[in-house]
């Protein structure tokens, strides 16, 4: 019994001499935790969802990019405020719940590209008699980004 008391002793006082005699490494620049580390790299933004320019977060304020879209003229025409645009494609599939819908459309000139994306519908009630693989034209109310009138098309 003595001699496993002595080994318990023994290897306890081992244990500790190794472990105070370990020391920390300092934390490199690269260490999130170092305080005087470089912050985070600022990431960009997703231009993924935006649906016109002004959408785009930008530093400038949002009348100085509309004032060098005018002035300059180099960016595709843009919709105004009040405005709708009109599309056709076909129906990728309805989410009534939500009120969504998504659809595979050709290009919208001066408003998008040809892409699948999903809508919100207003009313959601435009969502009745729709489904998957129907061919449709569709306006969107810019400003509320959202599909206000759709109809089959054959």
């Amino acid at each position: 019994m003595k001699f496993a008391y002595k080994n318990v002793f023994a290897f306890a006082v081992l244990a500790l001499m190794g472990c105070s005699a370990y020391e920390l490494q300092p934390l490199s620049m690269n260490h999130p935790a170092n305080p005087e580390a470089a912050a985070a790299p600022v990431r960009t933004v997703s231009k993924t969802l935006a649906y016109t320019r002004a959408d785009i977060p930008a530093s400038q304020p949002m009348a100085a990019v509309a004032a060098e879209q005018q002035g300059q003229g180099t960016a595709p025409a843009t919709v105004g405020a009040g405005q709708t645009v009109v599309g056709e494609g076909k129906v990728v599939a309805t989410v009534p719940n939500a009120s969504q819908i998504v659809v595979e459309h050709g290009e919208i000139k001066g408003f998008m590209d040809a892409m699948t994306m999903g809508y919100r519908i207003e009313p959601p009630s435009l969502l009745e008699g729709l489904k998957f693989g129907d061919k449709v034209r569709f306006t969107i109310d810019v400003p509320k980004k959202s599909i206000i009138k759709i109809e089959k098309i054959n």
